[in-house]
């Protein structure tokens, strides 16, 4: 017998970036990545107990934080709360480019599986990360409340996952560099007077450099032109905006996506700690569905 609304869960985790008052929906299960902040490790509680505001003030002022993945017992837990509740599970996972996390996922499967045999979890690696992977979960949760089977909605999200698009700048990419997610040679760029880089996520779900623009202006234009060359200006849909405490130029990036006319809704928040702490203060990211990356 199939599924019905209430007996599917989703589980995500904190890299995804999603507002607080979203996770908070009927079906969601968060589980947040641990970030190294202050000498503390804090379990990303989607902005609750780190105020995001505060972090990147910190940053500014040289904070170095640092995140480190779910281990596989908080993935145990969770999921054998579910399984024994007889939920089906769908945990749609950062990047498995970015984050070992979705490996202690799995060993966590094994272990429930030895104790519930009958046990329903997919795992879909995301190859996304920030409101990529939030905009994965947004459409999986669509889906759900439309009653789509478990199946129909891992199916979709594997055949659309590289479909998601991953647009951003940085003031600089020192915070990237330290972090190991790019080379010290490619963040020589940020050395360069008023030189704004411009990345995105490729299909392996890595953050790679694209462009270098003159100024932040033009690097924020860069990111609304990728949404008008890549999108169908008749077909209607929800984008995402994040940034890294720099509300005013993601409001003007949100202005100039609106021209296209194609811009149903959007969804705007922060950028989360597990990202933040690789991309610094000032970043700002663009995310929406193309045919391709």
């Amino acid at each position: 017998m199939s599924k019905t609304h209430s007996d599917i869960i989703l589980v995500i985790d904190s890299g995804c970036d999603l507002p607080l008052e979203y996770i908070k929906q009927d079906n969601i299960v968060p589980i947040g990545i641990i970030c190294n902040f202050k000498g503390e490790a804090i379990e990303d509680d989607f902005g609750k107990k780190i105020i995001r505001k505060d972090f990147y003030n910190a940053l500014r002022e040289g904070e170095m934080p640092t995140t480190s993945q779910i281990n596989s017992q908080r993935y145990v837990e969770v999921f054998r709360k579910y399984v024994k509740e007889e939920k089906s599970i769908i945990y749609i996972a950062l990047s498995s480019a970015l984050t070992g996390t979705i490996n202690s996922a799995n060993i966590a499967i094994e272990a429930i599986l030895e104790e519930f045999p009958e046990a329903d979890i997919s795992i879909v690696d995301s190859k996304c990360a920030s409101l990529g992977q939030g905009l994965l979960v947004y459409y999986a949760y669509e889906m759900l409340k439309k009653g789509k089977s478990k199946r129909e909605i891992v199916i979709w999200l594997e055949e659309n996952k590289l479909k998601i698009n991953h647009w951003f700048t940085v003031n600089d990419l020192n915070h990237l560099k330290r972090g190991g997610r790019i080379s010290s040679s490619a963040a020589a760029v940020g050395t360069l007077l008023n030189i704004k880089p411009v990345l995105f996520v490729d299909n392996e779900g890595r953050l790679t450099p694209f462009s270098k623009c003159r100024g932040r202006k033009k690097a924020i234009n860069t990111l609304a032109q990728k949404f008008k060359e890549r999108t169908d200006p008749n077909k209607e849909q929800v984008i995402a905006i994040s940034h890294g405490d720099c509300i005013e130029d993601a409001l003007a990036l949100e202005a100039l996506v609106r021209e296209n006319g194609n811009v149903k809704d959007v969804i705007l928040n922060y950028e989360g700690t597990a990202i933040g702490s690789h991309t610094g203060p000032e970043m700002v990211g663009l995310f929406f569905i193309a045919d391709e990356r």
